[in-house]
């Protein structure tokens, strides 16, 4: 076979196969033929958060209505400030904000070293509309362990000196800046006091009541701002939101120094008489 032969096979070859073109210097061919195209992927759409979700795509069903909230205020969401510019809450109100308040003091860890030692928190007790608030320093043993301020024996102490000026602890409120037990029973950091003064601010704008009483220089310092001595500070009212402030020494104080007894059932009676409630003239000291 000669050589042109070959070619003219080979070439007939190719037209039978469908080529129409064979390019110089390549032995590829390139078909008339359309190729088989490529399998389409599913079509996809893009939703609201960026993902894709498959088609069809299809109808979410309709969100559920929100549960209805109760009336009273939330803690939470509790404007300590602004409260005081308010009408005061009603009783249940105050409760349910108070309870809200109380949760949230109870989970606290502000304080590591106090959420680490303590054996729960310590919000405060008595009646939740009064007109007299008792603020002491801090939760001790006894506290720590009840889980209720001013049960050990400064507490005692101080439920005489409540006695004697005709009330009962249930007529009052009674609570601490602080919230947990210091280790030791330690004297108060001013970091720990801050860490608390959000709640002791929310407590009292819960409460309004128009006199506080401040056992000790703990209490004098967080809630009026000020360094002064206790016994440059007795005798005299101050003013905090609207509340009467009268300063005395903490029933700890008395246990350590009882002459000073005296000097309290004094502040007692300037307190009650600025409250209108008459105690005779019996002297308790």
């Amino acid at each position: 076979m000669t050589l042109r032969r070959a070619i003219v096979q080979e070439l007939e070859s190719y037209a039978s196969a469908g080529v129409t073109e064979v390019r110089k210097g390549r032995r590829r061919a390139k078909s008339s033929q359309p190729s088989t195209p490529a399998k389409a992927a599913p079509a996809t759409i893009a939703t609201t958060t960026g993902r894709a979700a498959a088609s069809p795509k299809t109808t979410a069903p309709p969100r559920p209505a929100p549960a209805a909230t109760s009336s009273a205020p939330s803690a939470s969401l509790f404007d300590a400030q602004a409260a005081w510019a308010n009408e005061p809450l009603d009783r249940g109100q105050r409760v349910a904000a108070l309870e809200v308040l109380q949760q949230q003091v109870a989970g606290c860890t502000r304080c590591r070293e106090l959420a680490d030692t303590r054996t729960q928190t310590v919000f405060g007790v008595g009646n939740p509309q009064p007109r007299l608030v008792f603020l002491g320093e801090a939760p001790g043993a006894d506290e720590d362990r009840l889980g209720e301020p001013f049960v050990g024996r400064a507490g005692q102490l101080l439920t005489k000196i409540i006695e004697a000026c005709t009330l009962r602890r249930e007529d009052v409120y009674i609570l601490n800046v602080l919230k947990c037990r210091p280790p030791g029973n330690r004297t108060p950091t001013d970091e720990e006091a801050a860490h608390c003064w959000p709640y002791l601010e929310q407590q009292l704008a819960i409460l309004r009541p128009e006199f506080i009483c401040c056992l000790g220089a703990v209490a004098v310092r967080r809630l009026l701002s000020v360094t002064t001595a206790v016994g440059r500070l007795r005798g005299q009212f101050f003013t905090y939101q609207g509340s009467q402030v009268l300063v005395t020494y903490h029933p700890s104080y008395l246990l350590r120094n009882p002459p000073a007894k005296k000097d309290v059932w004094e502040d007692m009676k300037l307190l009650m008489a600025r409250m209108g409630i008459e105690l005779g003239a019996r002297d308790k000291g």
